[in-house]
């Protein structure tokens, strides 16, 4: 029995998954979008809207650091924070290159945002094997939503 048991196995070892999540969330923080069967883009959605929330934490702690002064104690805690939440970022990625646009660039369109960053678009079925198909976006800014 699966009780109270969250999540899908994708009919695959623990670390294998971890691994598969890694590598999609990669993606789509790259290019923005990825095409991955509907029910990998499930499991992934979670996994990347908490590292965009982190990511809104470390953007909001980098605003405050710019009204405090960089000797005092407030300042300085707030650095360690704001070096602690990158790291965690860092941790699913391993690339510095790649958390500084996830926190600089990314982060700053969701920071008025709650919740719900991405969005899945199912696209029918996949002519190989029948699976289904979707789209998984970062949901963009209404900013260019008031262009259209």
């Amino acid at each position: 029995m699966r009780h109270r048991v969250s999540g899908s196995r994708l009919n695959m070892p623990h670390s294998q998954r971890v691994a598969l999540m890694k590598n999609l969330a990669r993606e789509l923080f790259e290019h923005g979008t990825i095409v991955t069967t509907v029910t990998k883009a499930k499991e992934l959605r979670p996994f990347v809207e908490s590292i965009i929330t982190r990511a809104k934490k470390a953007t909001t702690i980098t605003q405050e650091l710019g009204t405090k002064s960089t000797g005092s104690p407030e300042a300085m805690e707030l650095k360690s924070r704001n070096l602690a939440l990158r790291r965690e970022i860092n941790r699913n990625f391993n690339d510095r290159k790649l958390v500084k646009k996830i926190c600089d660039e990314v982060a700053v369109k969701y920071l008025t945002r709650n919740g719900g960053y991405t969005r899945i678009v199912k696209l029918g079925m996949r002519r190989g094997d029948a699976s289904e198909m979707a789209v998984l976006q970062l949901v963009d800014s209404e900013e260019k939503k008031e262009t259209k």
